[in-house]
Formats: C-alpha cells, structure tokens, sequence
C-alpha cells in the first residue's frame, strides 16, 4: 500500500550542486547553509574521526555506508586538536537517519552532536547514486541546507554553489592549525584503559600544524616522543629554536601549493640541514614541492578506509586510510626523490623519500585505523630513526 502524502517525511533539507540538480531530504544536526565541495567517503566505521578530521574543511561528505550513527559519538575520538577549528567538515550527506546509539562509550546520539559542532546534515538520499556521479564527474561545488520550515530558494543555492571558487588556490590550514606552540603527552587508546600519558622522555619531535589530526600526536607520544605542535606559519627559526630532534609536517586542507607560500621555504631549509622530516598528506604533498615536484588536483579524490597501497620497497600490500583531493604528480619526481608508496587503485603516488636528505612521507593516514593498524610502523620507523 502507498504511503500517503500526509505522513511523508516534510524535506527540511536540499543538496543543490553546481550543475543544477537539487537532492531533497531530512535534515539533521545544525540549521543553516554552507558551500563547498561535495566528496564522498567510503568508511564503514569512524564517522566521528572523520568529521572532526581538519582536513575536511570547506568539504560537505557523503558517506557511502548507509548507517552512520549507530554507535553515537564520545568526547574522546575527535581528531582536530585545535580550537580555531570547532569543527572539520561543513556538512554531511547519509542514506539513512541517525539512530538512536548503542554503545558503551556512547555519550550523545549523532544529530546532536552535529548541531553543537555546526555540521549541517541531510538524509534520505541516494547516497549511492550521488557517489557514482562524483566518481564519473568529479567533486562538485554544492550547497546543503537545512531549515525547519522547509522553505529553500533552489535557484539562489545552483547559484550560490556555481559562484563558489572551490579549492584550487585556497590555503585553509590557517583556519583550522593552532595559532600557539603547546606540548602534547596523550598517548594512544587503549582496550580498557583509555587514552594513555606518555613519559615524553625520548626524542623531541615537534610537529607543524597544518590540520594535525590528534591521533598523530598520540602515536608519537606513544613511541615515547617528546612532542611539541607548532603554527603552520612558524619559521625555521621558530621551530629551530625548539631544539628539534625531527620534525613532522602534518596533515591539512587545501591546495599544498597555496599552503606551500608560506610552509615550502621552511621545509626546504629542513632538507638543507639535514633535519630529519616526516610528512602526512598535505605535509607529504609541500615536502615534495620542496624537493621540486608538482601537485595537481584530482577528479575525485581519495577519501575512505580501504585503499590498497603498495610499499615499494618490501612488495608488501598495505590497506591505509586517505582522506585527499590533491595528489603528488609522479612524472614530475627529481631525481633525488624516490617513490615508496603507489595506490593500487589509480597508480598515483602515496609516499617519497628523499635520497640526499634524511626525510620521507606518505600520502595516506598511517595514524588512521582502517581495521588493521598497518601504517602504524611508520611512527616507530621515524621516533626509532632519531635514537641513533
């Protein structure tokens, strides 16, 4: 039997995309509107670390996996570390509606959540079919909405979403890193004991905070790192004047090379004397510029937590986490810089090394959790690199 008009679902919520097309559905979370780019991710678990990741900011995510929000949201799996960003991800697309949670560590259902941290969120859509568009056509500008008298003025939002600029050009760390040097001594979660405090008795890392995620600075300090956060703009000086053992160029938003204005001389003084340097997404994308590469931005993107990757040295299959819409352009590697890492899924670069400087990176998450935590040896690898 057909349900009727009257018990239908009212739609307090549109997804209006630069191409014309309007999504109509539910909203939940804040009221409101936001323009960005509309990816999608394909992560089963982890919706919380996602939102929260900086990484996503001026992005609206589409979650591929129907039911985001069975297990509620914690105090503790938030992942920006900063409180310039309140929050990461401007919006969020899902299938169904949020249920209640069912977990033990559950503290707050997921629409609530979403109000207090300002993420505007619409359900009820075809998240598939919108998934597969962006995979044939690329990330779109877009506009999600959400007001409880559902009243939208669709032209204005195609508008609004085609006069977007997007995200070429655009240096976000600013707005969302650390405006204030602090030390970090939070260690990794543990099975029933939560998160840890490490001794910080061991080399001093400092990390410059482009859009660190927390759970970097934790595996760190798990490695038994004396770490250190530094703004995305602190000079060489700056972070010289830390006495640094290694650095770290974290994770972030944007485009590396819009970033890269203010990070690259900094890090091409790191390669010119030899300080040992390890980079993550973003931080991975500046150290190529710096060595003389290129980047360029991808259709789509790599956003979830199943990409295969290929560690080119041990032949070893690793299934890591990503979260990127710029990507290092392979053809443009000197001669001094070394792929280490290629995506199993479209070839494209996950990670370097420099062959005349003490430094590497990786384009995927290594402190991400994808099921397995087989990135995590990249933390040991460089902490242990410091004690000789």
């Amino acid at each position: 039997m057909q349900q009727s008009q009257a018990h239908a679902p009212r739609r307090t919520a549109v997804l209006a995309l630069a191409d014309g097309i309007v999504l109509k559905g539910q909203g939940l979370g804040a009221t409101g509107e936001a323009v960005g780019e509309v990816c999608f991710n394909t992560a089963m678990t982890g919706y919380q670390e996602i939102l929260t990741d900086p990484s996503y900011a001026s992005q609206i995510i589409t979650f591929t996996f129907p039911h985001i929000g069975n297990v509620g949201v914690n105090a503790e799996d938030i992942e920006n570390s900063s409180p310039a960003a309140a929050t990461a991800a401007l919006g969020s697309v899902f299938r169904e509606p949020a249920t209640n949670p069912s977990n033990y560590r559950a503290q707050l259902n997921l629409s609530a959540w979403m109000k207090r941290r300002g993420i505007i969120g619409i359900c009820g859509i075809d998240t598939r079919a919108l998934a597969a568009r962006i995979r044939d056509k690329g990330m779109p500008h877009g506009v999600i909405a959400h007001a409880e008298s559902a009243q939208f003025d669709e032209t204005a939002l195609v508008a609004r979403a085609r006069a977007w600029r997007g995200l070429e050009g655009k240096d976000l760390a600013r707005d969302v890193a650390t405006t204030q040097s602090y030390a970090v001594d939070e260690t990794a979660w543990k099975w029933g004991e939560g998160y840890g405090k490490g001794k910080g008795d061991g080399p001093h890392v400092v990390v410059v905070d482009y859009g660190v995620k927390r759970n970097i600075l934790r595996l760190l300090a798990e490695q038994g790192a004396r770490v250190t956060v530094v703004p995305p703009t602190a000079s060489f000086d700056d972070i010289m004047a830390k006495k640094p053992d290694g650095v770290v160029l974290s994770n972030g938003p944007g485009d590396p090379a819009a970033t890269g204005a203010y990070a690259i001389p900094v890090i091409r003084r790191l390669i010119e004397t030899k300080t040992p340097t390890f980079g993550i997404c973003l931080g991975h994308q500046m150290l190529a510029l710096a060595a003389g590469a290129k980047t360029r931005k991808m259709a789509q993107g790599h956003h979830g937590a199943n990409h295969p990757v290929k560690d080119l040295d041990s032949g070893k299959v690793e299934i890591v986490s990503m979260n990127h819409g710029f990507t290092v352009d392979a053809d443009t590697l000197p001669n001094n810089v070394k792929p280490t890492f290629v995506s199993l899924f479209d070839g494209t670069n996950s990670g370097i090394r420099l062959t005349d400087a003490p430094a590497f990176s990786v384009q995927h998450h290594p402190e991400a959790s994808p099921g397995p935590q087989d990135s995590f040896g990249l933390f040991k690898k460089f902490v242990d690199g410091l004690r000789t």
